[in-house]
């Protein structure tokens, strides 16, 4: 052992002797044909050089002296190779190569001795090294430095396959008993960053192959190969080797340099592609068992678990539902999917869990297909069943769900603040799991029955066609759950027997809709009130929706661009109930004359009407081309305030 340790020493001093000469020849050089002789003698000792293909580059006299060179054998070559890249040599080359050969010498040597004698350095050499080594020039100051290092970049990370190389050689270094966890662990972080940053660091005029796009794209299949290689390795066994690292590393990386679609749009096909292949080869009914059996997707089971970056997480589980959108999967398909690649995560890790069940229901927005999914993956925890959502056997974590997402949707300030898109998601995803739900399930909840009263009730006193129109829908599928047979109708024009979750905005223009200014019909207090229904004898205790209660004379303070209609405001009333009644009965006397022309003149009679409604104030405030009706509700406004 001292003995070996004692002769790679001394290669190590002959291989750094040499690098010496080498430059110090090199700097004495008076012709192209000194810098090639010189980096020629270097480059033999390491790797296997048809020195015949230089005939006719440089002169003969120096082809003479090629020819006299001495070549080792090849363990003795591999030797001078491992300590030439694993030690202090190559970075003492490396840095000479780009900065001082690049801007003396390169454009002077010939392309076939350029490729022969000074690119073969860092082609064929230790691409974790090289990568060290050439990217950090990338920004340099000096153009030929710069150029350069792009030109290498391309020849050793693209048409190489510099990144699937990387990915072998950190495999090779993990089995090594010279290297330390740390030390590797560094270098994977390391590389990483360095691969990642080559697009940021590439200038204007850069080669296009070095833009974020074609660079990423490339690199993603390396990736992707590498996958392939590390599946095949680590059949079998749970370990994550630094292989493993540096690829969760490298998507990391990636998907934080904002280019997650693109690295999702090369990976969900390719596994997409082996999920199919594997369903038309399997009959039997155990998928989970037989996917856990197929090493091709080894790699995939501990892909997400080994990313602890939160952040990229996140993007990539959002780009892979937009991606399985994209390839027009399936409800099956989409599970298995989201199963192969979170489930392992899914159940060790709380971030993972928080973002699938909290995040994506609650603060973010998918296309409805998207959100079936990600209810079916996390929330029933089962494949789906005749392209139905399907309630699987963790009922607690459905009812938990159930809850959390009903009492949010309840709540005054969510119907008030929240953009449309996002109430209407969160409804979605509250009527798709109480169309799973029995009444036994409903009735071991806590408060959601009373919460859904009062989502209800606040959604129905909204302005707003479409907000009132989600809670009919809620209304109509709580009435289900409640009595299958009697199914409540809110809305005499709102008869469907299947709820469109997605409220037709998927394929109207959401420019148009506040335009078609569709009324509801108002629900009757005696239907509204059917919500509070009696079972097993006890009466559910929830609050009665009623549009016609009684209101106090205060009124709380609204921001003045929303509009909103009083009754939304706590409960409260502008105005008695004397001037309410008031109002009432103009509106009724008002049916002869709504039969009459149009004046289109302001009648200051109209003008003098109370108030009952903030919109009315709203939508006098508008009419610009009234000033004296402006005064007058700003007067009232002042009043109400």
């Amino acid at each position: 052992m001292e003995e070996e340790k004692m002769k790679k020493s001394e290669v190590e001093k002959q291989v750094l002797e040499k690098v010496t000469n080498t430059i110090s020849s090199i700097n004495s050089a008076q012709s192209f044909n000194d810098v090639v002789l010189s980096l020629h003698s270097l480059a033999s000792l390491l790797f296997s050089i048809n020195s015949s293909s230089l005939s006719g580059v440089i002169s003969k006299q120096y082809i003479e002296q090629l020819k006299n060179e001495e070549h080792p054998s090849e363990s003795e070559r591999r030797q001078l190779w491992e300590v030439f890249y694993r030690g202090v040599a190559f970075p003492t080359l490396a840095r000479f190569l780009i900065y001082d050969v690049a801007s003396n010498w390169l454009s002077r040597l010939p392309v076939e001795a350029q490729k022969l004698v000074y690119d073969i350095f860092f082609v064929k050499g230790l691409f974790t090294e090289v990568v060290q080594a050439v990217i950090p020039c990338l920004d340099h100051n000096a153009k030929a430095v710069r150029s350069n290092a792009e030109r290498l970049v391309v020849i050793c990370l693209l048409e190489n396959e510099g990144v699937l190389q990387m990915a072998r050689e950190l495999g090779i270094l993990h089995e090594s008993e010279d290297s330390s966890q740390s030390a590797v662990k560094l270098t994977v972080s390391r590389v990483a960053q360095l691969v990642a940053s080559v697009p940021d660091k590439s200038r204007l005029k850069a080669p296009k192959s070095l833009s974020s796009h074609y660079f990423f794209k490339n690199i993603t299949t390396q990736l992707l190969a590498a996958a392939e290689e590390i599946s095949l390795k680590a059949h079998g066994s749970n370990d994550v080797d630094v292989s493993f690292q540096f690829v969760g590393e490298m998507f990391t990386r990636i998907c934080r340099r904002g280019s997650a679609d693109l690295l999702l749009s090369e990976l969900i096909p390719h596994i997409l592609k082996r999920v199919r292949s594997f369903f038309s080869s399997h009959t039997d009914t155990n998928l989970e068992g037989g996917f856990m059996l197929d090493s091709s997707f080894k790699f995939w089971f501990l892909m997400m678990e080994i990313i602890k970056d939160a952040y990229a997480v996140e993007k990539m589980a959002e780009q892979i539902l937009h991606q399985l959108v994209a390839e027009c999967a399936n409800d099956v398909e989409a599970y298995w999917v989201l199963w192969i690649l979170f489930h392992r995560s899914f159940k060790l890790q709380t971030s993972v869990r928080f973002l699938f069940v909290e995040k994506f229901v609650l603060l973010k927005v998918f296309p409805l297909r998207c959100l079936k999914w990600i209810l079916q993956f996390s929330v029933f925890g089962c494949p789906p069943e005749d392209g139905k959502l399907k309630n699987g056997e963790n009922k607690q974590l459905l009812l938990e769900t159930v809850q959390r997402v009903v009492v949010v949707w309840s709540k005054r300030e969510f119907v008030q603040s929240a953009p449309l898109e996002q109430q209407v998601h969160v409804t979605a995803a509250a009527g798709l799991m109480l169309e799973t739900m029995s009444k036994g399930e409903l009735d071991a909840t806590k408060d959601v029955m009373r919460s859904i009263l009062e989502g209800v009730s606040c959604r129905l006193e909204n302005p707003d066609d479409l907000v009132r129109k989600m809670a009919c829908s809620i209304a109509l599928v709580f009435s289900k759950v409640i009595d299958p047979n009697n199914p409540l109708y809110l809305d005499n024009s709102f008869k469907e027997e299947n709820v469109d979750w997605e409220f037709g905005l998927a394929t109207a223009n959401p420019t148009n809709r506040n335009s078609e200014n569709k009324e509801i019909a108002a629900p009757s207090s005696n239907s509204v009130q059917k919500l509070e229904v009696d079972h097993e004898g006890e009466s559910i205790r929830g609050r009665k929706v009623n549009a016609a209660k009684k209101r106090s004379s205060k009124c709380k303070l609204v921001d003045s661009l929303d509009v909103i209609a009083p009754s939304t405001l706590n409960d409260e009333l502008l105005f008695s109930d004397e001037e309410d009644g008031n109002s009432s009965e103009d509106s009724e006397g008002s049916s002869d004359s709504s039969l009459q022309p149009y004046d289109l003149t302001d009648d200051d009679s109209d003008l003098k009407k109370k108030i009952s409604q903030l919109v009315d104030i709203v939508g006098a405030l508008r009419k610009t081309d009234d000033p004296d009706g402006v005064r007058l509700f700003l007067l009232i406004l002042e009043c109400m305030s």
